[in-house]
């Protein structure tokens, strides 16, 4: 279920080899004097009756690498690579960018700061 800011994820029926999970992953603008506009990042919820979070930020002229990020995620959290929550409905991954895109303020052709690549673990 995706709304704006927010996406929630539950491990959907003939997913062999993937644990129970339900996650929530929460985003929003922030503005750090000294890296500049973020995209904060927070997962929440449980994988395998575990309770799990995360929390990290991406740099606005990264954060359309969100997949790749929450993808990882994902994995430390206890998910194997291959059920990353944010893939499973490309309408919702398409809303999310949308979203994210409408958030930051970004345009098709805006220079991105490959330092932050590296900073954003992407």
């Amino acid at each position: 279920m995706f709304e704006p800011g927010h996406l929630n994820r539950k491990k959907q029926p003939g997913m062999p080899g993937v644990p129970d999970y339900d996650i929530d992953v929460y985003y929003e603008v922030r503005h750090d004097p000294k890296e500049g506009v973020l995209l904060h990042f927070r997962l929440s919820g449980q994988v395998a009756g575990q309770s799990v979070a995360e929390e990290f930020d991406m740099h606005r002229d990264t954060a359309f690498n969100f997949a790749s990020r929450l993808a990882k995620a994902a994995v430390k959290l206890g998910l194997p690579p291959n059920a990353s929550p944010i893939m499973r409905s490309h309408g919702e991954y398409d809303a999310m960018f949308a979203d994210i895109r409408k958030k930051l303020n970004v345009n098709p052709g805006d220079p991105v700061d490959f330092d932050h690549l590296d900073k954003d673990g992407c």
